[in-house]
């Protein structure tokens, strides 16, 4: 499925870019940045930040301790864990 128009990415072409690591994109514009482009109209950007959350949920990716302290995926993920107890 498309999810930016703009520059024509898919789903897939997201969830491939976030890869293990202190290299993984924490923002809809570095997943951009990853792919070799920029955001255009910004349309996009929380339905690759939902596939982004998705992908963390998801067991096949695990950020690595040196990506954990800072990214935003955890974050949120700690922050449903808090709402939901």
């Amino acid at each position: 499925m498309i999810v930016c128009s703009c520059n024509v990415l898919s789903d897939g072409a997201v969830r491939a870019c976030l890869n293990r690591g202190s290299d993984c994109p924490r923002t809809p514009a570095q997943v951009h940045a990853c792919l070799g482009c920029s955001p255009k109209c910004g349309r996009c950007a929380r339905t690759i930040r939902a596939i982004m959350e998705t992908a963390l949920a998801d067991a096949a990716h695990a950020c690595s301790t040196g990506c954990a302290t800072g990214c935003s995926l955890v974050k949120v993920a700690q922050a449903e864990e808090e709402i939901a107890a």
